[in-house]
């Protein structure tokens, strides 16, 4: 009788990872927790995500997109000045907020993930693919939404992790030598030591939430599910439609507030 039954039952687990593999994207990761040194002295008082930049805070650019592109349920991940942030976003109605409270340690990128993981199942129960990006992520749209490309992008038979890209050359506030090479598919090498390769990371990525299964408990970042992406040849980008706000420092936010106002006119 037992034997009977497997066949059925290994049936009814492909099913279910076809299921997982069609869910549509509703939930999203807000990183929210880091200390913001770069952007000193403003954020000796006021945490990086409530930074202004042309009049609104980071945070809310991140979050007013998301909930353009139809996502649901953002959560956001808090630790420095965290009770600024709470009281920020604890009026909103779309997306719906959920903090992931990390006072008592800080981390980082895969860290945080790992620890709000239970927060992103749709159900509490399955979870399936979901946004991930910096609170600081801030670009000029071109003619296409951004994060409705990415959804639209994903594919989870081939993917592991989606990241958004900017071009190197053209991104506004950064002056690095970029991150990682594409191929014509979308994939993703890392950038060779001592060379410039056309793209980085623009902060905003797909992501799959069985790549924490192992993924160790405390401070890590997401680069290590890159390079593990990268192994297995399922690390893709894609490029970003309009133009890259990099808002590290404070001159940085008078050059990304220039960009905005020019591209107003």
């Amino acid at each position: 009788m037992e034997k009977a039954s497997d066949p059925m039952k290994r049936m009814t687990d492909k099913t279910k990872d076809a299921v997982e593999s069609a869910m549509p994207i509703r939930r999203a990761m807000v990183l929210a927790a880091g200390l913001g040194k770069r952007m000193r002295p403003i954020t000796d008082t006021l945490p990086k995500p409530l930074v202004p930049v042309y009049g609104k805070p980071l945070i809310d650019y991140a979050l007013d997109r998301l909930a353009d592109a139809g996502i649901e349920e953002a959560v956001i991940n808090v630790h420095y000045l965290a009770d600024q942030i709470e009281r920020h976003v604890a009026t909103r109605r779309a997306p719906r907020i959920i903090i992931s409270d990390e006072r008592d340690q800080l981390l980082e990128t895969a860290g945080g993930i790992l620890k709000a993981l239970p927060l992103l199942a749709p159900d509490r129960r399955r979870q399936g693919p979901f946004l991930a990006l910096n609170s600081d992520s801030l670009w000029i749209e071109g003619a296409h939404p951004n994060i409705g490309r990415l959804i639209d992008g994903w594919d989870a038979d081939a993917m592991d992790i989606l990241l958004l890209l900017a071009p190197t050359a053209t991104s506004v506030g950064y002056d690095g030598y970029g991150d990682f090479s594409m191929d014509p598919v979308g994939r993703l090498e890392r950038r060779v030591e001592r060379q410039m390769t056309p793209f980085v990371y623009a902060g905003v990525a797909v992501l799959k939430p069985e790549l924490f299964g192992n993924v160790p408990a405390g401070a890590v970042s997401l680069n290590l599910l890159f390079d593990r992406a990268i192994e297995r040849q399922r690390l893709f980008g894609l490029r970003l439609d309009g133009r890259w706000l990099h808002v590290g420092t404070p001159q940085a936010i008078k050059e990304a507030e220039e960009c905005m106002a020019a591209s107003v006119r």
